[in-house]
């Protein structure tokens, strides 16, 4: 699997300047990468152009190796008139029932399976939201911001056990959260603040790629953080 993004340019209609300008990379194999950056540096709108859902103005994104691509944000929903379990039973994909009952504990969605979407709070529906994803076809999965409001323990846990029971699938992880995004991922890709052309190139971090906190020293987290911090702040330190 590779997705390959070649002389991408893209500006919003009502955008001052181009958010993207030629901007070049690519994600080879399976594994957890990420995209980290500052609050409206474009992480969501490149997870988008590799969806599918916004075209560049210019360039090419080719996703050589991927069937069935996948995009899930934070502010997605489950329709409220049906309850979690009801929902989920429906989307399943065919013999991936036994993942599904895993998925449910795991994600501790046993104890609200059978309430209605409405009545979650904000992290339930994310955890709820994500394992509809987890339980599709699918070799690339783009995930943005699936986790907010979700407590760090229950977070740690759940991108742990996603590295173990999917190895072989493509994550693309958009979050905030500098230490998860340090510790689980393979590579981050890091968009800098954009200058008056937009961005013409991301930086990439090598990740440490672990399971959770406890396989790693915490000063070795610690310089990777700052390391993220850093390229995303570029031209600013």
């Amino acid at each position: 699997m590779e997705i390959i993004c070649q002389d991408l340019s893209f500006s919003y209609p009502e955008g001052d300047h181009a958010l993207f300008t030629g901007l070049n990379f690519s994600i080879s194999g399976g594994g957890f990468f990420s995209f980290f950056g500052l609050s409206g540096s474009g992480k969501s709108t490149l997870a988008r152009l590799i969806g599918g859902l916004l075209q560049p103005d210019s360039g090419q994104i080719k996703k050589d190796g991927v069937v069935n691509g996948l995009l899930s944000y934070n502010t997605e929903r489950l329709p409220g008139w049906m309850t979690v379990e009801e929902h989920l039973k429906k989307v399943v994909c065919p013999g991936r029932e036994l993942l599904l009952d895993e998925l449910i504990t795991r994600f501790g969605l046993r104890d609200f399976i059978e309430h209605k979407f409405t009545r979650l709070s904000m992290g339930q529906k994310n955890r709820a939201n994500l394992v509809r994803y987890l339980v599709q076809d699918f070799d690339l999965l783009i995930a943005d911001e699936v986790l907010a409001n979700v407590d760090e323990p229950s977070r740690n846990s759940i991108l742990a056990f996603i590295k173990r029971r999917f190895p072989s699938k493509t994550f693309i992880y958009i979050s905030h959260n500098a230490n998860e995004v340090a510790l689980f991922s393979k590579l981050i890709f890091v968009l800098p603040q954009a200058g008056p052309n937009g961005i013409s190139s991301l930086v990439v971090i090598s990740g440490l790629d672990a399971f959770g906190p406890e396989e790693t020293d915490h000063s070795i987290v610690g310089d990777k953080i700052l390391e993220i911090l850093r390229a995303s702040s570029q031209g600013h330190w």
